[in-house]
């Protein structure tokens, strides 16, 4: 049977208020695992670590800034109400970045483990994100559009994108943490690539 013509149950409000924030808090607790080891993601959050340690700027207002011009391209292609979950969920994502250090305090943390639980937790985030329409802005939308134009998987055209921002991390990061940063960009886009497929959920916003 067609996976189209299985009649759809329409998430409710509050089941994509609980997403949104559940959501951001998993992408958040995922940064500050990053952070904290110095490692890098991919997408405009990898861009936003890479600045903050390039510049001593916080995660959050970079996270913030870098999004902002991608918001044309949300509008032009993906409407209005997933431009405005997707501002929403940006907002959040820094917020929650910066209120997370100070709601847990990390004495030791190994950089295997947090590349692969950070790596994780930042895909589980954006996978509940993306069932519910909604995005992490820049890299993502894109990956989303294709996804939805051409049929090209999400998961996929991140972890192509976020291997060019792991080389410019070169420059920045010493390469066993970059390495590390690697598994972990691995880690978050099978998650995406392997449970976010066209036909296979068809929860809808």
């Amino acid at each position: 049977m067609d996976p189209q013509a299985l009649p759809t149950d329409p998430h409710r409000l509050h089941e994509d208020l609980m997403a949104m924030l559940l959501g951001t808090l998993f992408v958040a607790l995922g940064v500050n695992f990053y952070t904290q080891a110095t490692l890098l993601t991919g997408s405009t959050a990898g861009m936003a670590l890479l600045l903050q340690y390039a510049t001593g700027w916080r995660f959050g207002i970079w996270f913030f800034l870098i999004n902002l011009p991608f918001y044309y391209l949300a509008i032009k292609r993906m409407g209005w109400s997933f431009t405005l979950r997707t501002f929403t969920a940006i907002g959040l994502v820094s917020l929650f970045t910066e209120l997370t250090a100070g709601w847990i305090v990390i004495d030791s943390l190994q950089a295997l483990y947090a590349a692969l639980m950070g790596g994780s937790l930042i895909g589980i985030g954006m996978l509940v994100l993306f069932r519910h329409r909604t995005s992490l802005g820049g890299i993502n939308i894109l990956a989303l559009y294709l996804q939805d134009r051409h049929g090209w998987r999400a998961g996929y055209v991140q972890l192509g994108i976020d291997g060019l921002i792991m080389l410019v991390a070169l420059m920045v990061l010493p390469l066993d943490r970059v390495g590390l940063s690697v598994l972990g960009a691995v880690a978050l886009n099978l998650i995406i690539a392997l449970n976010h497929k066209p036909g296979r959920y068809m929860g809808v916003s």
